[in-house]
Protein backbone atom coordinates (compact mmCIF):
# COMPACT_ATOMS: atom_id res chain seq x y z
CA UNK A 1 0.00 0.00 0.00
CA UNK A 2 0.93 3.66 -0.63
CA UNK A 3 1.38 6.19 1.96
CA UNK A 4 -1.10 7.84 -0.45
CA UNK A 5 -1.94 8.41 -3.95
CA UNK A 6 0.01 10.57 -6.45
CA UNK A 7 -0.99 13.83 -4.25
CA UNK A 8 -0.88 17.25 -4.52
CA UNK A 9 2.88 17.42 -5.92
CA UNK A 10 2.36 14.95 -8.17
CA UNK A 11 4.59 12.84 -6.27
CA UNK A 12 3.73 8.88 -5.92
CA UNK A 13 4.95 6.86 -2.96
CA UNK A 14 6.08 2.62 -3.54
CA UNK A 15 4.19 0.14 -2.49
CA UNK A 16 3.88 -3.37 -1.77
CA UNK A 17 2.49 -4.40 -4.92
CA UNK A 18 5.02 -1.55 -6.90
CA UNK A 19 7.89 -2.71 -8.97
CA UNK A 20 11.12 -1.83 -7.73
CA UNK A 21 14.06 -0.39 -10.14
CA UNK A 22 17.17 -2.24 -9.88
CA UNK A 23 20.40 -0.68 -11.67
CA UNK A 24 22.71 -3.32 -13.17
CA UNK A 25 26.41 -3.82 -12.85
CA UNK A 26 26.14 -1.50 -16.26
CA UNK A 27 23.72 0.94 -14.45
CA UNK A 28 21.01 0.34 -16.81
CA UNK A 29 18.01 0.19 -15.10
CA UNK A 30 15.66 -2.87 -14.99
CA UNK A 31 12.42 -3.86 -13.23
CA UNK A 32 11.72 -7.08 -11.40
CA UNK A 33 8.57 -8.38 -10.11
CA UNK A 34 8.03 -9.19 -6.64
CA UNK A 35 5.54 -11.45 -5.75
CA UNK A 36 3.81 -11.69 -2.25
CA UNK A 37 3.85 -15.24 -0.69
CA UNK A 38 0.91 -13.95 1.90
CA UNK A 39 -1.56 -11.28 1.58
CA UNK A 40 -0.28 -8.00 2.64
CA UNK A 41 -2.17 -7.16 5.92
CA UNK A 42 -4.94 -4.18 5.48
CA UNK A 43 -6.92 -2.44 7.64
CA UNK A 44 -10.74 -1.33 7.79
CA UNK A 45 -11.84 2.11 7.99
CA UNK A 46 -13.42 1.38 11.06
CA UNK A 47 -10.05 0.38 12.86
CA UNK A 48 -7.78 3.56 10.88
CA UNK A 49 -10.39 5.18 12.78
CA UNK A 50 -9.87 3.33 16.55
CA UNK A 51 -6.16 3.24 16.11
CA UNK A 52 -5.56 6.67 15.13
CA UNK A 53 -8.41 8.50 17.38
CA UNK A 54 -9.77 10.25 13.85
CA UNK A 55 -13.44 10.15 12.57
CA UNK A 56 -14.23 7.96 9.93
CA UNK A 57 -15.44 10.77 7.92
CA UNK A 58 -11.54 12.98 8.27
CA UNK A 59 -9.63 9.80 7.42
CA UNK A 60 -11.93 9.54 4.12
CA UNK A 61 -11.16 13.64 3.38
CA UNK A 62 -7.66 12.57 4.34
CA UNK A 63 -8.03 9.91 1.08
CA UNK A 64 -9.77 12.28 -1.04
CA UNK A 65 -6.69 14.77 -0.56
CA UNK A 66 -4.27 12.17 -1.14
CA UNK A 67 -2.54 12.73 2.66
CA UNK A 68 -3.14 8.90 3.27
CA UNK A 69 -3.40 5.79 0.56
CA UNK A 70 -6.48 3.48 0.69
CA UNK A 71 -7.79 1.24 -2.15
CA UNK A 72 -11.10 -0.47 -2.32
CA UNK A 73 -11.58 -3.94 -1.55
CA UNK A 74 -14.00 -5.87 -3.65
CA UNK A 75 -16.83 -4.43 -1.93
CA UNK A 76 -15.88 -0.77 -2.42
CA UNK A 77 -14.99 -0.28 0.96
CA UNK A 78 -11.52 1.76 1.31
CA UNK A 79 -8.81 -0.44 3.07
CA UNK A 80 -5.72 0.66 4.40
CA UNK A 81 -2.05 -0.66 4.73
CA UNK A 82 -0.87 -1.63 8.47
CA UNK A 83 1.48 2.15 8.27
CA UNK A 84 -1.90 4.58 7.91
CA UNK A 85 -2.33 4.94 11.94
CA UNK A 86 1.70 6.24 11.56
CA UNK A 87 1.09 8.39 8.40
CA UNK A 88 -2.79 9.88 10.17
CA UNK A 89 -0.35 10.58 13.01
CA UNK A 90 2.67 12.92 11.62
CA UNK A 91 -0.07 14.37 9.06
CA UNK A 92 -1.79 15.44 12.52
CA UNK A 93 1.70 16.74 14.37
CA UNK A 94 1.91 18.79 11.10
CA UNK A 95 -1.22 19.96 10.86
CA UNK A 96 -1.51 21.33 15.10
CA UNK A 97 2.91 21.54 15.20
CA UNK A 98 2.70 24.24 12.52
CA UNK A 99 -0.57 25.25 11.84
CA UNK A 100 -0.55 24.13 8.30
CA UNK A 101 -3.55 23.72 6.08
CA UNK A 102 -4.25 20.01 4.48
CA UNK A 103 -2.74 21.63 0.86
CA UNK A 104 0.42 22.42 2.66
CA UNK A 105 0.90 19.14 4.72
CA UNK A 106 0.77 17.09 0.96
CA UNK A 107 3.39 19.17 -0.07
CA UNK A 108 5.47 19.20 3.12
CA UNK A 109 5.06 15.75 2.88
CA UNK A 110 6.26 15.13 -0.22
CA UNK A 111 8.95 17.17 0.63
CA UNK A 112 9.99 14.91 3.45
CA UNK A 113 9.55 11.87 1.47
CA UNK A 114 12.51 13.62 -1.08
CA UNK A 115 14.97 14.37 1.70
CA UNK A 116 14.23 10.65 2.98
CA UNK A 117 14.84 9.23 -0.57
CA UNK A 118 18.43 11.94 -0.90
CA UNK A 119 19.76 11.02 2.43
CA UNK A 120 19.09 7.23 1.45
CA UNK A 121 20.94 7.49 -1.69
CA UNK A 122 23.71 9.48 0.26
CA UNK A 123 24.14 6.61 2.80
CA UNK A 124 23.69 4.11 -0.33
CA UNK A 125 27.03 5.79 -1.20
CA UNK A 126 28.94 5.69 1.59
CA UNK A 127 28.67 9.85 2.34
CA UNK A 128 27.05 10.57 6.14
CA UNK A 129 24.76 13.25 6.58
CA UNK A 130 26.30 15.24 9.70
CA UNK A 131 23.04 16.21 10.44
CA UNK A 132 19.67 14.01 12.19
CA UNK A 133 17.28 13.27 9.44
CA UNK A 134 13.95 15.53 9.30
CA UNK A 135 11.42 13.17 11.16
Amino acid sequence: MNDRPAGAAGIGRAGVGDRPVRTGADGSASTAVRYALVPAPRLSLDAVARRSGLHPDLIRRFVALGLVDAERDAAGRLVFDPTAPAVLARVQRLRSGLCLNYASIGLVLDLLDRISLLEAAMRGRGMRSETHPWT
